[in-house]
């Protein structure tokens, strides 16, 4: 299984994982829709830093598999710790480069529902991204996580009133059938993974497909920029977020018990691993990368992240895969580049 995985990912570091992006600029929508025709560096660019941001989300997925299993940390104060960490250093890059945006975004009642519809993505995206890594694996989890793609491309057929592209179409069948493959381990007639992490799983898919296609589309990227948009929004993810653990600390206060087992190099994870990389760094890359690339190259350019979650998963944390398993995520990266190419 291990040689399998080296060779997929000797694969992807050749270069037949960029082959996947060289012509998506190619993909076109009507103006504000987020395929538009993008001059070549600066796609190039969005496409380096999504593929940077998406890279580091496989980091801070292993890191929080790591917390949940050796220190039995539960997902909801993960993504609670996170999102208002970040937020906070969002908020202070903010008020040192960005101050007068506040005055602007208080001015525009309209843009502050775009911004709360945004931050809630945010937060659901994080917050089952979490319980999908706990009942899955962090290379699992990020795999169904890629199914972000069908709800984008769902959203921009809607949009434009077109039916998918023969190649789209292929690309839609190729994720399902990677979602199969992996939730049956090629048992057909049963689930290989629990309902709940399959869920989990699938809500996650749509609550990125929510944040990568709302700031984009509505323009608030160009209004007030990626960095100022994306703090604004992790922000108001922090809310629900730590109402969330709130509320699972009052119906059961013990469930906290794990953060005063938390040595050093727990917090080291959580702060470094999950927050500052995989967190703040992670959506600050791969929101900017689409604010450049567009939505629909951006959620397809997340195909970095499982490849990085399982790389990290089996090297760090010893975590098995089976064949299913590299089977599915190379169906996912046929998908890709089936869709770009």
């Amino acid at each position: 299984m291990f040689c399998g995985g080296s060779r997929l990912l000797a694969w992807i570091c050749d270069g037949g994982f960029w082959l996947a992006f060289r012509r998506a600029e190619i993909l076109s929508l009507p103006s504000g829709f987020g395929r538009g025709t993008v001059e070549r560096g600066r796609f190039l660019r969005g496409c380096l830093l999504s593929l940077s941001g998406a890279a580091l989300w496989g980091l801070s997925g292993a890191c929080a598999q790591m917390l949940f299993t050796d220190y039995g940390a539960i997902p909801a104060f993960v993504t609670g710790f996170r999102t208002l960490a970040t937020g906070l250093l969002f908020l202070a890059l903010i008020l040192v480069r960005s101050r007068h945006k506040l005055k602007q975004l208080l001015a525009a009642p309209r843009d502050m529902g775009w911004f709360a519809l945004f931050g809630l993505g945010l937060f659901g995206s994080q917050f089952f991204f979490a319980f999908s890594v706990a009942a899955t694996d962090a290379g699992t989890a990020c795999v169904l996580q890629m199914l972000n793609s069908v709800f984008v491309l769902a959203f921009v057929c809607a949009a434009t009133c077109k039916a998918p592209t023969l190649r789209e179409g292929a690309g839609l069948a190729l994720a399902l059938a990677a979602t199969v493959l992996i939730a049956t381990q090629g048992s057909f007639s049963s689930l290989a993974i629990s309902p709940a992490g399959l869920g989990w799983g699938l809500a996650n898919a749509l609550a990125v497909a929510v944040y990568i296609v709302v700031p984009r589309q509505v323009g608030l990227f160009q209004r007030y920029g990626s960095l100022f948009s994306v703090g604004i929004a992790m922000l108001l993810a922090a809310l629900p977020a730590n109402g969330a653990m709130a509320v699972q600390a009052a119906a059961d206060p013990s469930v906290f018990g794990c953060v005063a087992a938390f040595d050093g190099r727990a917090w080291l994870v959580l702060v470094a691993g999950v927050t500052l990389l995989g967190t703040f760094a992670a959506f600050a890359l791969y929101l900017t990368g689409i604010a450049k690339a567009g939505s629909v190259a951006g959620s397809l350019l997340g195909a970095a992240e499982p490849v990085s979650a399982s790389a990290i998963a089996a090297l760090w944390l010893g975590t098995a895969f089976t064949g299913w398993d590299w089977g599915g995520l190379a169906l996912m990266l046929a998908m890709l580049a089936c869709m770009t190419v």
